[in-house]
């Protein structure tokens, strides 16, 4: 049996965050809100997305010896994440400088520090983790060569779920491992370079299939998410909530229908169910604050699905369910 439903590898950041009444051009300053400081990183959002919906989970991480550092522990262990795996020193806890505008949309910029330094040596100590594991995510703010050996070092019969964050040209041997490979339309296009400067997202998860990933699932905001796989491609609709912050939404996505599928939902149910986590978590500002426990998104459950308007962009944590005009829980 596994000790754990999920293991998340990956960053931890400490989240900067100002709101702004408009993101500044370049040479231009701008006036925002009082700074806030946040517990965040894509894999540490993951991982406290995951253990607030009941999942098991551990985290295998890096972060400085400093007070960023304990603060992103504090989170980890107070959300009920194992932090056996979160590695200390190295280099200082990385950083995220987000600028929050009115309608919800952020732009982040991440400064490593020691998520740099989370090497394949560090997931090869680790084995006790993979072993232990039923599914094991991913994102690409650590090093690429650390998320190939994390795919080297999966335990027999686990899955692998990767969100490639922020994208970049990925090698065969992870694509060929990703069940499934969660993008936005952003990262689709990134990953599949000219072949995806047109067409549908439905021809964006038949070509992202074709590179290798057994499962696809391309979140569109507003206008939901589809799955692919060999079965076909299937839409699964959104939820209609009045978005406050998206910080995290697309992590809060991640975890969880990587932890759904580790129960043995299939991908359609376990993308839906992660409509509505991501759908709860962009009606609060933060990141990790912001994730709702399995209570918040089964009060959900009455809202209405499907044809909610499209809300203005798609930014790099979009996930299923924020519509910005309109709506309510």
């Amino acid at each position: 049996m596994y000790d754990y439903d999920l293991l998340v590898v990956g960053s931890a950041n400490a989240d900067l965050v100002i709101d702004v009444e408009r993101r500044p051009a370049a040479g231009e300053t701008v006036l925002g809100s009082d700074l806030a400081v946040h517990p965040g990183g894509k894999g540490a959002n993951q991982a406290v997305a995951a253990a607030r919906l009941g999942a098991r989970t551990a985290l295998l991480a890096r972060v400085g010896d400093d007070a960023y550092g304990r603060l992103l522990l504090d989170s980890q262990r107070t959300a009920g994440v194992d932090t056996v795996g979160v590695l200390v020193g190295g280099a200082p806890t990385g950083v995220a400088l987000i600028t929050v505008d009115p309608s919800g949309d952020n732009s982040i910029v991440v400064s490593p520090g020691a998520n740099g330094r989370l090497t394949p040596a560090d997931v090869r100590a680790a084995a006790g983790l993979f072993h232990a594991s039923r599914v094991v995510s991913a994102q690409l703010e650590i090093p690429l060569e650390t998320v190939v050996e994390v795919v080297r070092n999966l335990a027999p019969g686990s899955r692998f779920v990767l969100n490639p964050s922020p994208p970049r040209p990925l090698p065969a041997e992870v694509l060929a491992a990703c069940d499934p490979l969660i993008v936005n339309e952003h990262e689709a296009k990134v990953i599949l370079g000219e072949a995806g400067g047109s067409g549908e997202p439905e021809d964006w998860a038949r070509l992202l299939l074709a590179k290798g990933p057994k499962s696809v699932v391309v979140t569109l905001g507003g206008e939901g998410a589809l799955v692919a796989s060999a079965d076909g491609v299937s839409r699964v609709p959104s939820v209609k909530v009045a978005a406050v912050d998206t910080t995290g939404a697309g992590d809060s996505f991640t975890a969880a229908l990587a932890w759904r599928l580790g129960t043995g939902s299939s991908l359609a149910e376990a993308a839906a169910y992660a409509a509505r986590v991501g759908a709860a978590a962009v009606t609060r500002r933060g990141a990790q604050e912001s994730f709702p426990t399995a209570q918040e998104v089964e009060a959900l459950c009455c809202a209405d699905p499907g044809d909610a308007t499209r809300g203005p962009g798609r930014t790099a944590d979009s996930a299923p369910g924020h519509e910005r005009r309109g709506g309510s829980l």
